[in-house]
């Protein structure tokens, strides 16, 4: 369904239909994150991604009317530079799961409470506190200075 997802969303003629097989595939990750025991990481991702951003996107798309903008096509370099990259892709993929498998870890074991709400507040308040003020803080003057930026005139807000 991940899979699914991911081409309907590449190859949709429509923007909000992308936006809503972008959608499905976060939920389909989610669903992965919750088979690998790490519920917080997927409540953030319902959370986060496919609720809070796609959100976003969506009322961009609605707000800009992306149906509505003009096709300017695509610049002659960018089809083979697309294709060398890819065939590079497939190559290094190649070389790493059958010329030298062993490089590919299968993890370790995991212990009982990896990945709990509890263990992840535990780390983030705990290891992490000053990154994770210094984000909020850099995450506050973003939101702020977008606002300004929005701001047309001084009677606007």
């Amino acid at each position: 369904v991940a899979f699914g997802s991911a081409l309907g969303l590449l190859r949709s003629k429509n923007a909000v239909y992308s936006a809503l097989n972008l959608i499905l595939n976060f939920i389909t990750v989610a669903i992965l994150y919750l088979l690998l025991s790490a519920p917080f990481v997927a409540l953030a991702q319902i959370t986060v991604y496919a609720g809070a951003i796609m959100v976003l996107f969506l009322f961009v798309i609605m707000l800009l009317g992306a149906e509505s903008l003009h096709h300017q096509g695509t610049l002659p370099w960018q089809r083979p530079l697309a294709f060398v990259l890819g065939a590079l892709l497939l190559v290094e993929s190649a070389y790493i799961l059958f010329i030298r498998p062993g490089t590919l870890s299968t993890g370790g074991a995991v212990e009982p409470g990896f990945g709990s709400p509890a263990a992840v507040g535990e780390v983030l308040f705990n290891r992490y506190l000053l990154p994770f003020e210094v984000i909020s803080v850099l995450l506050l003057a973003a939101m702020v200075g977008a606002i300004v930026l929005t701001k047309r005139k001084r009677g606007d807000l």
